[in-house]
């Protein structure tokens, strides 16, 4: 009877050690019929079981934050295959979804969560062409700081992140510079992935208006060639036409804050600071979800999970041609291009026109301040033809090198260049070498800090011909290479989110050495006196100035600077051109 008993426990153990343990699937969100978002913990429980259970999801952790935890990305195929370099070997397309970045707008924490789930319990179709890759909640210290109040015109949920992070930095400015652990764990995330599309999921209201999904691309023009035109005219109507099939109306993102749309209003412009401007760089397809926030929170995580639908639906349809395109934009910029732009403004001579669904707004005196505050009436709704500028032009231009080259004294830079997988050779030995250089000749600052720098911005460049002594290690990146658009946005100093516009270079902008006036006084004398060309200019700028004129330092300094004296340094850009 005892070997008996002993042979059931046995036999119960064994057919129990491989079965799998059940879960109940039902989100936090749903749980709450909507009012609430999922924690932290509990958004990583969730995708931790639902990798435990269905063999089609993978869960790991990669890198640090600010907060002092990893990052965790949740991968979704059909072949139950996770290593990356071998998902690349099949050709499918791969979607990168980021959310909580801003964890306040929390909208696509739940909808991602419902949406892996869904999928591999056949409640939506698994994609035959698509990996599905999710980081669950990239700005986690922000996560952690819970409250209810900071999202001040907010409709639910119940309880949120804070926008800033661990550090108070705002991730979504961070991309280019990566001042934090963050930004530079999705970087490597990012480089291992490799996706071709790229959605960040955030929520936004600059007006009120009637719409809960608004679409926020990647500006087509700057995006350029085969990419942007896919973009503009297949990608974003399919989008709009699918969800207006599933009746969700979606809009163009309204860019503006305080003013009715009605009037009119221009795209925006993601430049590399923001998600999408810098995967971008890499030619990834890349939007911004923005719901409104005025909408009910179940209303805003409905229509994110069901747009995260249609993209996957396009991706489905278009996989083939979406990669080849990304191939092609890759080649097509060595074979076809000279330039570069580095800046864009608004091409006045095109627009767009939207049959826009508002609400009326009007001016009316504020009982608070006496003014004229902005108010909506939502009993007053209407569809209005509306103008939409989404054509932008080069605004600043630069003839692309062949090469640059580094001091390997700059090692700042050059680790975040690595981090982005830019390929650099060595120099063997010293070697004396023409290239093109630069000097800063002017620049403003801004007057108050912005993400922990005070950035400049219109800043010139005047450029010389000249022989530079490089030394051993130093390197040479060459332009032919899958980081081209980064090297010209990050390396060229004019352009908006350059290294040298977030300060990284502001060392070069202070003179190391001077000079005591009562000795510089016989010296500069001499000199002009030696000089006529040099004296007639210093003449004429008395003349012409009368500031100059009457400040006896400013007139030793502008001698000291025509001289063998002043140091070669100040304003040097320390990154070499090589045409």
């Amino acid at each position: 009877m005892r070997l008996i008993f002993i042979s059931l426990i046995l036999c119960f153990s064994c057919t129990n050690s491989d079965k799998k343990p059940t879960y109940d699937f039902e989100t936090h969100f749903e749980k709450s019929k909507g009012l609430e978002t999922a924690t932290y913990q509990q958004t990583i429980q969730f995708h931790t079981k639902l990798a435990q259970v269905y063999s089609e999801i993978s869960i790991q952790s990669i890198g640090e934050t600010d907060a002092g935890v990893p990052l965790h990305i949740v991968t979704l195929n059909p072949n139950r295959v996770f290593n990356f370099s071998k998902i690349h070997e099949n050709e499918k397309g791969i979607l990168l979804i980021n959310n909580g970045i801003h964890p306040g707008e929390s909208d696509g924490i739940d909808a991602t969560m419902m949406l892996f789930r869904d999928i591999v319990q056949g409640k939506i179709k698994m994609p035959e062409k698509t990996v599905l890759v999710t980081i669950p909640i990239y700005n986690i210290g922000g996560s952690f700081n819970r409250n209810s109040t900071t999202r001040t015109n907010q409709n639910g949920p119940k309880d949120y992140g804070f926008r800033g992070n661990s550090r108070n930095y705002d991730l979504n400015r961070d991309f280019i510079k990566c001042d934090t652990k963050n930004a530079k764990t999705f970087a490597q995330i990012f480089h291992l992935v490799k996706p071709d599309i790229f959605i960040d999921n955030h929520v936004s209201n600059g007006a009120d208006y009637q719409y809960t999904l608004t679409h926020l691309f990647t500006q087509h023009n700057k995006l350029g060639g085969d990419l942007g035109k896919y973009i503009h005219n297949d990608m974003m109507p399919k989008l709009e036409q699918k969800l207006a099939l599933k009746d969700w109306d979606i809009t163009p993102y309204v860019n503006v804050f305080n003013e009715v749309p009605e009037k009119g209003f221009t795209q925006f412009m993601d430049s590399p600071r923001y998600s999408t401007g810098y995967t971008t760089l890499f030619n990834t397809l890349g939007m911004m979800v923005e719901t409104h926030m005025l909408k009910p929170y179940k209303q805003r995580v409905e229509g994110t999970y069901e747009l995260m639908k249609s993209m996957i639906e396009i991706i489905e349809e278009d996989c083939i041609s979406i990669k080849q395109k990304r191939k092609q934009s890759k080649e097509s910029f060595h074979v076809n291009t000279e330039t570069y732009a580095l800046s864009w403004k608004i091409d006045t001579t095109k627009s767009s026109i939207l049959n826009f669904k508002g609400f009326e707004g009007e001016l009316i005196t504020s009982e608070i301040t006496g003014a004229k505050r902005l108010s909506y009436n939502r009993n007053r709704p209407f569809t209005k033809e509306v103008s939409y500028q989404n054509y932008f032009k080069p605004n600043v231009e630069v003839k692309i090198p062949k090469a640059y080259i580094i001091p390997q004294g700059w090692h700042n830079i050059i680790e975040l260049l690595k981090l982005n997988q830019v390929e650099m050779v060595p120099l063997k030995e010293d070697s004396i070498i023409e290239v093109e250089s630069y000097k800063i000749s002017n620049y403003d600052t801004r007057k108050t800090p912005y993400e922990g720098h005070y950035q400049h911005y219109n800043t010139n460049v005047i450029k010389t011909e000249k022989k530079v002594n490089f030394i051993k290690g130093d390197y040479i990146i060459s332009t032919n290479q899958n980081a081209f658009r980064y090297l010209l946005e990050t390396l060229e100093p004019q352009a908006p989110d350059s290294f040298f516009n977030w300060n990284f270079f502001d060392t070069i902008l202070q003179q190391k050495e001077g000079f005591s006036p009562y000795v510089w006084e016989d010296k500069a004398l001499e000199l002009l006196n030696n000089n006529p060309k040099l004296k007639a200019a210093f003449e004429h700028r008395k003349k012409d100035s009368t500031t100059f004129n009457n400040d006896w330092y400013a007139q030793l300094d502008w001698i000291h600077k025509q001289s063998k004296y002043y140091e070669t340094a100040h304003m040097q850009y320390p990154i070499y051109r090589v045409n």
